[in-house]
Formats: structure tokens, sequence, C-alpha cells
């Protein structure tokens, strides 16, 4: 089956009123943990500057008696104060504004990748019974995955997903490796999670094997197609369940011809 077909099959899945409802739970989890977790670090940094005290020494100019006068005043700022001062110069205010909403949006997308992987995780099987019962009636799910073997992997993953983030940190430095750097780690787990998810709940493990020993390069392109759309900004709070429904079609495809040649593969 092309990849266009795949990918139309998929788009018109995902828009059927099974699939509409699933994709709802991500988006509205993901949206009321990202809220709470924006007020909980507004607080706490709010609350963190008011340790922080600012001494600033201004010169006045003045004319007196047709003589100039210097006075010097020392102005102590303090807490949310620092902010307020730093905010009158356009160049702080600037640089303020740059890394808030540089830094913010970057974090916000990647945080809602996250939390929408995980909670997508719960849900495959079902996104995947639908797909089973309008397309692939005959195609038996014979699953490996349980509650060890995920968190098995998702463990696992994260931690390689961390190393990475070390081994990489001098790259963070250099200007446009460091965009390559920091979503290097973010698309391992993003790749593991995905795949794992589908892969788990419909085959056996020496099926998995089996397959991505002929297309794993095939399944890392897609992935990585899928990992660029979800840095659109927010089109990962409810596109997650689309990568589902889409790899979801890419492996009960190629399931179905594996099983239908008769491939000779140990259970």
């Amino acid at each position: 089956m092309s990849e266009m077909k795949l990918f139309s099959m998929a788009l018109k899945d995902f828009f059927t009123r099974p699939i509409l409802k699933i994709a709802l739970y991500p988006f509205f989890i993901t949206l009321i943990l990202m809220y709470v977790l924006f007020f909980t670090a507004a607080d706490f940094g709010l609350d963190s500057m008011q340790n922080h005290v600012l001494q600033v020494q201004q010169q006045h100019i003045a004319m007196e008696n047709g003589e100039m006068v210097t006075t010097t005043t020392n102005e102590t700022y303090f807490g949310k104060g620092v902010i307020e001062y730093l905010l009158q110069f356009s160049i702080t205010s600037w640089l303020v504004g740059f890394l808030v909403y540089t830094l913010g949006t970057i974090f916000v997308m990647l945080f809602s990748l996250f939390i929408a992987l995980v909670v997508v995780g719960f849900l495959t099987p079902s996104i995947l019974k639908v797909l089973q019962q309008r397309h692939y009636q005959n195609l038996e799910f014979k699953g490996y995955g349980n509650v060890v073997n995920t968190l098995w992997i998702f463990a696992k993953s994260f931690l390689v997903m961390i190393l990475l983030f070390i081994i990489l940190a001098p790259l963070y430095f250099i200007p446009v490796l460091n965009i390559v750097a920091l979503n290097v780690p973010f698309y391992y787990f993003f790749y593991k999670l995905l795949n794992f998810d589908v892969t788990s709940t419909i085959m056996n493990k020496n099926e998995e094997a089996f397959i991505k020993t002929k297309e794993g390069n095939a399944f890392h392109v897609r992935t990585i197609v899928l990992y660029l759309i979800s840095m659109i900004p927010f089109i990962a709070l409810f596109s997650t369940v689309f990568y589902i429904v889409y790899l979801g079609h890419a492996y009960m495809n190629r399931l179905t011809q594996v099983r239908e040649q008769e491939i000779p593969l140990d259970n």
C-alpha cells in the first residue's frame, strides 16, 4: 500500500466519531496538566524573586543658582520590583520577553508532547481495536504488551533520553546544532514509546523483530515526520491519536502481508 493511501486512510479514520471521542482525552488531560504546571511554576518563580535584591546607584544633575549640582541616590528593589525596574528599559524588556516566550514555547511544546504520549499509551488498544473492526476483521491481535514491560520500556526510554541530554550538552552552545541536539533525546523517547504502543498491542515479539528488520528505516522516516509535525505549537495536544492511527495502519497492513505469506516465525 502506498504511503499516500495509508495517510489518507488514517486521516479519514481519525475524523470518525469513535476516534474523535478518544482524541478528546489526551487533549483535555494534557491541557489541564499544562495549566496547573504553568501557574505552579509562575508562583514559584515570583516567590523566589522575593529573595532577590537589586541596588541601583543613579546620578541626577540639576541647576541651582546658576550652578550645576550633581546628586547621587541609591535605590533598592526587592522581589517583584526587580522585574518592574528591568522592564523600564527597552533592551531588557525585549530580552526578558524573548526568553520567556521562546523558552516557554519550546518547553510547553515538548512537555505537552511528553504528557500526550503517556496518556495515549493507555488509549492505544482502544484506538487499534476500532481500526481492526473497520479494516482488518481477519487480523488477530497477538500482542505481548502488559503493565510490567510497558513500565520497563517507559523507564528505559526515559533514562536513555536523560543520558542523551547529558552526552549532547556540549552541542547546546553551537548555533543550529543546538536545535538538533536538543531534539534528538526527545525524538528517541517519542519513537520508542509510539512504536512500542502499537507493536506490543497487535503482534508478538518475533513478528515485530521481523518487520523492523525488513522495514525499520521506513518506520523511522514515518516517525520523524510525525515528530516534526509535533513541533507545531500545541498540535501535540490532539495529534498523538492520529499518530497511533497512522502507524497502526502501517503496521497492521504489513503484518497482514507477513501472515498471508505464512513466513515461519516462532511465537
